[in-house]
C-alpha cells in the first residue's frame, strides 16, 4: 500500500534518477576505435604469455609423489560413490568450478562450493566419502581455511592447491617449518604451483599466472584420475552426447549417406571404365567415387573418383573402354566400421581425402564417407 504524504506536505513522486551522462563517456564521433595501443603495451602482454606459460612449463616438470596421492584420493573418492567438492573464493573459485566441470564430463561427480555459503548451511554438501579440493594461493584466504579446518575435524581427506605451497603431506607440513600455509596445515597432500607473485606484477598483483597455472593443474588431476579408471570415449560420450565432442565421438557408420547395396553400388573391378560407371549410375543420387572390390574376395581393392574421370577423358576418351582396375586408386585410405567420425576428420585433415571408403571386418566395403558430410557438420572446412 502507497504511503500518504503528511498534512501541509508535498508528496514525494519515486521516480528513478535520470542519467545525465556523466558516469559514462560518450564514443567522439568519427572515431570508430579506440586509444592506440602502443608498442611498450604490446610487449607487456607477450611478457605476460610467456611468464604465464613458463609457470605451466614448470609444473609439469615438478609433478611427483604429492600429485600421485591428490590422484588417489581423487579416484578412491570415486570409486567409493563419492563426491570431489571444490571451493576457493573470487578468481579461485572460479578456476576450481571449471575443474569441477571437467572431472565431472570425465564420469567423476564433482561439484564446486562457495566457502561463504559453506559456512551458511552449504555443509551438509560434504559426506564422509567425499574428498575435498580447497585453492587459495596465499594459503590464508579466512574464508577458505575456515572450511577446511572444520572438514579435517569431519576426517575428509583435503587436497590443497597454494602458489608456494611445497610437496609436503598432512602432519608432516607443521613439524617442517613456520613459513608453511595455514592451508597447507590442514591438508592431507599440498601441490604448490612453485610461484611467488603473480606474472602481472609489478605493476598490476590481478591473478594471472596463479590461475592458469591451478587450471592447467586441476585439468592435469582431471585426466590422470579418469586414466586411472580406464575412462574411455565411449564413456565420454555417453556424458557429453552434444556439439562438436558428441559429432566427433558418434560411429562414423551412424553418419554414412552412401551405403553398399543401397546408396552405393556394388561394382567389382574386373569391369571396364564405362560398364563401372554405367553400374555407378544406376542409382538416383552418385557419389564422388566408385568403391571397387575384388570379384572372388569381396574386399576393398581400389577407388575411382569422379577426379579420376576427368583427368582419364581428357587424355583420351577412349580409355573408358580399359579395365578400371588399370586406373583405379589401389589399396586407398579406409576406415573400419569401428571407427569413429574424429577418425575420418584426422584423414581429410591429415591426407585431403574427399571420399573414405568403410569396411567391416573382412575387408568387405560397407559403404563411402563423403567429405561434404563433414562439412555439413562442421568438422572440417569445404
Amino acid at each position: 500500500m502507497a504511503s500518504k504524504a503528511a498534512p501541509g506536505t508535498k508528496p514525494v513522486r519515486m521516480t528513478e534518477p535520470k542519467s545525465t551522462g556523466a558516469d559514462c563517456l560518450a564514443r567522439p564521433q568519427g572515431t570508430p576505435r579506440g586509444p592506440k595501443v602502443s608498442p611498450e603495451a604490446m610487449q607487456a602482454g607477450k611478457r605476460l604469455l610467456r611468464a604465464e606459460a613458463a609457470a605451466v612449463a614448470r609444473l609439469a616438470e615438478t609433478l611427483g609423489d604429492s600429485f600421485e596421492r591428490a590422484v588417489e584420493l581423487v579416484v578412491q573418492c570415486a570409486e567409493s560413490g563419492g563426491t570431489v567438492l571444490i571451493t576457493g573464493l573470487g578468481k579461485s573459485g572460479l578456476i576450481g568450478a571449471k575443474v569441477s566441470a571437467t572431472l565431472a564430463s570425465l564420469g567423476i561427480p564433482s561439484h564446486s562450493v562457495h566457502p561463504s555459503e559453506a559456512a551458511h548451511g552449504d555443509l551438509g554438501r560434504f559426506r564422509k566419502c567425499d574428498t575435498v579440493i580447497c585453492i587459495s594461493f596465499s594459503g590464508e584466504t579466512d574464508e577458505v581455511v575456515n572450511l577446511a579446518s572444520i572438514l579435517r575435524q569431519d576426517g575428509l581427506p583435503i587436497i590443497a592447491i597454494t602458489g608456494s605451497g611445497g610437496q609436503i603431506t598432512g602432519r608432516a607440513a607443521e613439524r617442517e617449518n613456520a613459513k608453511v600455509s595455514s592451508l597447507e596445515r590442514l591438508a592431507t597432500v599440498t601441490l604448490g604451483l612453485g610461484l611467488e607473485q603473480e606474472a602481472g606484477e609489478p605493476d598490476f598483483a590481478a591473478p594471472t599466472s596463479s590461475t592458469t597455472a591451478t587450471l592447467a593443474l586441476g585439468d592435469a588431476l582431471a585426466v590422470v584420475s579418469a586414466k586411472v579408471r580406464n575412462f574411455t570415449d565411449e564413456d565420454f560420450k555417453r556424458r557429453h552426447p552434444g556439439g562438436t565432442l558428441g559429432d566427433l565421438l558418434r560411429p562414423v557408420t551412424e553418419v554414412l549417406r552412401f551405403v553398399a547395396g543401397k546408396s552405393l553400388p556394388r561394382v567389382t573391378d574386373d569391369r571396364t571404365v564405362a560398364s563401372a560407371l554405367e553400374e555407378a549410375s544406376k542409382i538416383g543420387r552418385r557419389p564422388g567415387a566408385i568403391v571397387l572390390s575384388d570379384p572372388k574376395s569381396g574386399r576393398l581393392s581400389g577407388i575411382f573418383t569422379d577426379a579420376d574421370l576427368r583427368r582419364l577423358i581428357l587424355r583420351d576418351p577412349s580409355e573408358l573402354q580399359r579395365p578400371i582396375k588399370e586406373v583405379m586408386t589401389k589399396d586407398p585410405r579406409c576406415l573400419p566400421e569401428t571407427a569413429l567420425v574424429r577418425d575420418a576428420v584426422r584423414l581429410v585433415r591429415e591426407f585431403r581425402a574427399d571420399e573414405i571408403p568403410v569396411i567391416n571386418s573382412l575387408g568387405e566395403p560397407i559403404g563411402l564417407l563423403d567429405v561434404q558430410d563433414l562439412v555439413a557438420m562442421r568438422l572440417v572446412q569445404d
